[in-house]
Order: structure tokens, then sequence, then C-alpha cells
């Protein structure tokens, strides 16, 4: 096992250890799963993901052996952040007292609620101790809090990290969980796991790397977004930039929306909402990952949680590395470690997700809903947003792309663009050329909308102003940009003002 760091400070290093002795080979028996559940496979990868906008630059994932010859991750159990005013006092010293406790122990799960709740525990357990976003320095300052407007919980918890004690004596800030971008705080303090999260990600991640050196700051953003591939470039032109104006992007992507590695602080995703999840048949904004079954959500819970950082695409590779190393024929000198979830920690954490259901809705129907939902009928919404889930399921192209003959036979496609900003699909790592119908339950507790979290309220989607070029998006603007225009999706833009609002009012219900 060899170690290094990459170039600037240690915390910017991306830490990967690679075994590089024999391959062991995991067939793991998966109670009230079936038989030897094996998730990672030439076979079971092969169709899985959606090609890219762009095919001849198509993600190629890490063979069987070399994913199964990763180091699983050790869950230990992890304890609440505070903001230092709400901290019990004497809180560290007492964490500093506590043995390491390993809590997840599959032999023990017997019945489908405790695999949910083993699955709960892992959803929220942090993969990262390195300060891959945020560090416990910056959880332990008030600047920090302030300058990310941080989400509390009334106990003055902040909820989308934790602190871990891998042995005693030693606690470390954990990041990374699932529950980082998908916990919301409302604004009563009511925590929704798996909902549209509201972590200021990229805000914390612009605290962290204020500091750091130019060269590192446009390294860290090459590795999260680089696509050299697409038309333009963006990255490339964006880490051309100062660091001040890198930070500046990092500082405009919204709460509620996330630049994710191989998406962009330059067309940020919104956050998906989980809860319901488990009828969708595309995952990822532009349906990257198909959805056919649980052993599928698994695969993309791993390759999400840095698995895809090992992905080639064409020519690039994220963080460097040759053919030679991913196929283990030549020793792999990176820094740090890179473990993955075992095939037991998934099953459990799509469990979680899959039992995942929504808060109850303060919105009752009443005389002004009914309207709505006659006119929700009448304009045609049903199409795409079809009752019961309010999706169709299906992937509409963005403009610009030409569906390719043989996506008809083996997606589900509805082949006409509502022609929203085609950026995100076009020119990111995540980019397929489509993005997938969301569905329309949750409206009420989760914001922004768009695929690109660009506005803020249900009003603003309805306004035909956001067409115009002068206008000044709600939520996501983008750095250095005072007014542009929000396009596609003109459905509804010309009801009257009273219809508009017997529309929202039913959405709000759903």
């Amino acid at each position: 096992m060899k170690r290094f760091h990459l170039p600037g400070q240690k915390r910017l290093a991306f830490t990967v250890a690679l075994w590089t002795s024999a391959t062991i080979l995991l067939v793991i028996t998966m109670p009230g799963a079936g038989p030897e559940l094996r998730i990672w496979t030439a076979e079971t990868l092969k169709d899985w993901e959606l090609p890219l906008a762009n095919p001849a630059y198509s993600q190629i994932p890490v063979s069987e052996s070399f994913y199964y010859s990763l180091p699983t991750r050790v869950i230990y159990k992890t304890y609440p952040v505070y903001h230092p005013d709400h901290e019990p006092k004497g809180y560290q010293e007492w964490l500093k007292q506590q043995e390491p406790e390993i809590v997840f122990e599959p032999a023990k799960l017997k019945t489908e609620a405790d695999w949910v709740k083993a699955g709960e525990m892992l959803f929220d357990f942090p993969i990262d101790t390195d300060g891959a976003i945020i560090s416990a320095e910056e959880v332990t300052s008030r600047e920090f809090y302030t300058y990310t407007d941080m989400p509390l919980t009334p106990e003055g918890i902040m909820p989308y990290a934790r602190w871990v004690v891998p042995e005693k004596g030693k606690v470390l800030l954990g990041n990374l969980s699932c529950g980082m971008c998908h916990t919301r705080v409302q604004p009563d303090g009511t925590v929704l796991k798996g909902a549209q999260g509201n972590f200021p990600g990229d805000k914390a991640f612009a605290y962290a790397i204020r500091n750091a050196p130019e060269k590192s700051v446009r390294e860290i953003t090459t590795i999260l977004f680089g696509s050299p591939w697409a038309e333009g470039d963006p990255h490339s032109a964006l880490t051309a930039k100062s660091r001040a104006d890198i930070l500046a992007a990092y500082e405009a992507v919204p709460s509620g929306a996330f630049g994710r590695q191989g998406t962009s602080i330059l067309f940020p995703p919104q956050i998906p909402d989980l809860i319901g999840v488990k009828d969708h048949k595309f995952l990822d904004k532009g349906g990257l990952g198909r959805h056919r079954n649980i052993e599928d959500m698994m695969r993309y819970i791993a390759m999400n949680q840095s698995l895809d950082f090992l992905n080639t695409y064409g020519d690039f590779h994220p963080l460097g590395l040759t053919k030679d190393q991913l196929n283990q024929k030549k020793p792999i000198e990176f820094s740090g470690t890179l473990d993955r979830h075992s095939d037991e920690q998934l099953l459990a954490i799509s469990r979680f997700v899959y039992s995942l259901q929504p808060p109850a809705n303060p919105n009752r129907p009443n005389a002004l809903t009914e309207r709505g939902k006659t006119l929700f009928a009448q304009e045609g919404c049903v199409t795409c947003h079809t009752p019961p889930l309010f999706t169709n399921n299906m992937l509409t192209p963005a403009d610009g792309f030409v569906i390719p003959e043989e996506h008809y036979k083996k997606y589900d496609i509805f082949d006409i663009s509502v022609g929203t900003d085609p950026s995100y699909t076009l020119k990111t790592r995540r980019g397929t050329g489509y993005y997938k119908v969301p569905s329309l339950r949750g409206l009420w507790y989760r914001s922004p909308y768009f695929h690109d979290a660009s506005l803020a309220r249900l009003d603003d989607v309805l306004d035909p102003a956001r067409l115009k070029a002068e206008y000044v998006p709600t939520a996501f603007v983008g750095a250095g940009i005072k007014n542009r225009a929000v396009p596609g999706h003109e459905f509804g833009l010309e009801l009257n003002q009273s219809d508009k609002q017997a529309l929202i009012a039913y959405l709000m219900t759903l």
C-alpha cells in the first residue's frame, strides 16, 4: 500500500488506499433479498447506467475484481455536532472518554424493521473523516455558521455531519453521509430525513478552501467537475479564473442544490427528494442510473459514495489514474483511504430509503384545491405528471440532444423537450442528454424548483416574466450574473392569477 498527497493542503487531498495484493471475492447471502446477491459484476453493470450525451466519453466504472478488493467500511457509533453556543458543557472531553463501538452487525438483523433501523444509522454515517467538505475546526467556529447560514435544529444541532470515535481519545469530524445532502431542516426545526436537503454544502466548501493555494483550488475543482470533452469546456474556463472567482461560483449555489462530484457549480443540480424514490424508474437528474430493483439502488448508492471518482471517461480520469492502475497491473500511488460499503451495508441503506414516508401535509383539500385539480387535468399536466406518482417515469430530451434510435427500445422516452436549460445534461460527467420527468409529490416541503434550482417558489414557476433576459432568478442565479432568463416548462404561464392560485393550492396538497 503506497500513499502520497495531492499538491496543496492535506485536507484538500482525496485519500485513497488501494490494496494491490490478491483480490478477495465476496459472495454474500442477504436475508430477505434472495440468494447470493452480488451487485458489482460485469453483467449487472453493462446496462445499468445510461451512456452520456457524448457516448465516446461514457463512464467506465471499475471492474468487479477491483471493486471487491477495496476494504469495506467499519461502522462506528457517531455523535451529534452542535453549534458552539449550544454544545453541552464538557461535551468534547466527554467524547474523548467514549470507547469506540462498532454498531453494524448484519448477523443480528432478523426482520425488515431491523434492516430499516440499521439502514437509517448507515444513512447518517459519514464516510469521510479527512475534512472533505468541512473540518472539526470549522464546525466549532461561530464564523462558519454565519458565513454559510447553516440550518440548525431547535437543540442547536447541525444535522449534516457527525462526530466519529474510531478509538478512545480520538474524535473525528465525519462528512459525506447520505444524510448530509438528503436531510432537510424545516423552518420550524423539524428534521426530514430523505427529503430534498438544505445543507449549504457549496458555501461550506468555499469556506473550507478560502485560504487554500490557488493551484489547489483549481485542482480540486477539476477533480470534482472536470468534463473537458463538453462543448465550450465550461469547467476548464472556470478553473482558469482566479481563486476569488472560483470561490464565488461555490458561494452562488443556494441551499437545496449541491455541486456533487461529476455535476457542476455552474449549473448545479437541485438535490433530489428520496421520499417515494422506490417508485421511480430512473435516478439522478438526467436519469443516469436505471432503477429496476433494489440492487440498482444499491449500485447507485455505492457509485455516489465516492466510487464515481474512479470512473474513466474516454481518455479523462478525474484523479489522473491510468488504466494499468485501475486494472491492478501497476501500483497505485495515491493518498489516503478509499473504501466502500459492503453489500450488506448497501442493502440496509436501500431498505431504509425504500421505507421513507412523506411527512403529514398541513395543506388540506378544499374548494380552491378542487378547482386546481380540475385545471391540472385540463391543462394537460397529467400527461407528464401522471397520478398517483405524479410522474410518467419517463425521460425527456434536452434541447440540442438527438435521441439515438436504439434508445427508444431500451428506455422509456417521452420524445418532447420542455425547453429547460440543457447545460447540466450536456456538459457534465452525469449528463445523458435527458432529464427525467420529476414527481410533483411533496412540493409543499421542498424547494427550490426546476432541475437547476433557479426558482424559489411555485409562483415563480408560473410567472411568465422568468422567460425574459432581464429576469432575476429567485434562487440560483450564478456567480457574477445579475439577471438571466429561466427558460422552458412554459405550461400554465397563460393562466389568469385566480387559476394560478388554485393550481398552486392543489400542488401543495400532493
